[in-house]
């Protein structure tokens, strides 16, 4: 069985490139990450840094150009075709931020739940008894037959999560989560993340631009021109991942597998620096200088 401690996702050396007619597009840049089993962690970064890119791959949506990447036992530039559609059934959950593409307009909220079980071949015993224990687990019991437009944003929000882990995978991914919600209902959503990586141990992995996610996850890193460049921990205990009293927190710059690191334009503009820099170790201290 797989401990919290070890890795469970693995990036080294990510590259993407898409092609837009006659320009190629570089999404990744040899983005290294490794997230722990049962971590729970924030992916930040503006609008074309890469994340959301960086998510389709994890997601089985999108391969890489070049480069790493596993996800437990899968390795996500190897697979076959067939081999996909299995880690997108069972490998991994998804969440989108449109509650509209999480769920069926036409199905209730336990037939919903129920749908991913019935394509992935669960018999009738399981779906019976694991779709309802999921929506009591996220707190609708009481609304499983009613209809997405029934129900509120964060209800349907809640029934996506539902939806996402309905075959048990060790993987959740969610896109902006919150995005479409108030702060008490985003707020509540987090919670129950939090409540649902305790009790079933999933990996859990959120893109957001939310600065409150960024802020109240054990680990929030922050990707820039795709790669990822600094890393936020906040000294929380294993089992309150999210929110939760802080111990401290430290910000740490990424230093990739090439010995590449990237130094924030602030840094850089207090050094005067442009193009080069002078470095020394000194102290046990790296100490850069301008050297234009």
């Amino acid at each position: 069985m797989r401990q919290h401690g070890d890795t469970y996702i693995s990036c080294r050396g990510l590259y993407k490139i898409y092609k837009v007619a006659d320009l190629e597009v570089v999404a990744l840049r040899g983005l290294e990450l490794a997230v722990e089993s049962g971590e729970i962690i924030a992916i930040v970064g503006a609008s074309g840094s890469g994340k959301s890119t960086l998510l389709n791959i994890l997601a089985g949506y999108d391969a890489p150009s070049a480069g790493r990447v596993t996800v437990g036992e899968y390795d996500l530039l190897q697979m076959s075709g067939k081999e996909v559609v299995e880690y997108r059934r069972r490998g991994v959950g998804f969440v989108w931020q449109e509650t509209s593409r999480n769920l069926f307009p036409y199905l209730t909220a336990l037939e919903n739940v129920e749908l991913p079980m019935l394509l992935a071949g669960a018999p009738d015993y399981e779906r019976s008894e694991w779709a309802p224990r999921l929506l009591e687990m996220v707190g609708l019991s009481h609304r499983s037959g009613h209809r997405p437009a029934q129900l509120s944003g964060g209800e349907q929000q809640r029934v996506a999560i539902a939806v996402a882990l309905a075959n048990r995978p060790p993987l959740l991914l969610a896109d902006e989560p919150t995005g479409e919600l108030d702060n008490e209902t985003g707020a509540e959503a987090l919670e129950l993340l939090n409540e649902l990586n305790q009790e079933l141990g999933t990996t859990i992995v959120i893109v957001t631009h939310d600065p409150a996610i960024a802020t109240s996850v054990g680990r929030a890193i922050a990707i820039r021109d795709g790669k990822t460049s600094t890393e936020t921990v906040r000294e929380v205990s294993f089992n309150k991942q999210i929110g939760g009293d802080a111990q401290g927190t430290r910000e740490y710059l990424i230093v990739d597998s090439g010995g590449s690191v990237q130094i924030p334009r602030d840094m850089l503009d207090q050094l005067d620096v442009s193009r080069r820099v002078r470095a020394s170790v000194q102290g046990g201290k790296v100490t850069l200088e301008s050297g234009d």
